[in-house]
């Protein structure tokens, strides 16, 4: 494997889950900036916003800044994921959310790309990469059992 074919397969992740809710119940979800930043629990944030950036705390984890992109209600929600929440020019990742209703409830698309573009050596971007990789799998399972039967569908 090159180093391009390397950088390019590290890139972007992609995973989808059905939950059974409806369409507004998953929206109210994705549609906040950094809901996945928790530890194997979703939480209430404090979250400050200042202009299209928004300031994410965990009690946990910290703070990190999100750059609203767009949000398309009930469809679509993108966000930039800061890589330095001091900085609002840093390179980030960029987070698109994808809400398609079904006959079992709504399919959840996540994509998170640009991992090449952030910053720190190749080890360092493919750690990031990899635990963000593992970080999705958990995070759709949460955002399933959290919303999953918690709403009548209309």
């Amino acid at each position: 494997m090159t180093e391009s074919t390397a950088t390019t397969e590290l890139d972007r992740i992609e995973r989808e889950i059905t939950i059974d809710a409806p369409a507004s119940r998953v929206w109210s979800l994705v549609a906040e900036p950094g809901w996945y930043i928790n530890d194997k629990e979703i939480v209430d944030h404090e979250i400050e916003r200042d202009g299209d950036i928004s300031y994410v705390t965990d009690p946990k984890h910290g703070r990190f800044a999100f750059r609203t992109v767009e949000l398309d209600e009930p469809r679509y929600a993108s966000f930039r994921w800061l890589a330095d929440v001091e900085d609002p020019d840093s390179a980030s990742t960029l987070v698109e959310f994808w809400i398609t209703e079904t006959g079992d409830g709504v399919l959840l698309k996540v994509a998170e790309s640009g991992f090449a573009s952030l910053p720190g050596s190749a080890a360092e971007r493919r750690a990031r990469y990899e635990g963000n990789a593992e970080g999705w799998t958990i995070e759709l399972d949460l955002a399933k059992r959290h919303l999953a039967g918690a709403a009548t569908r209309g």
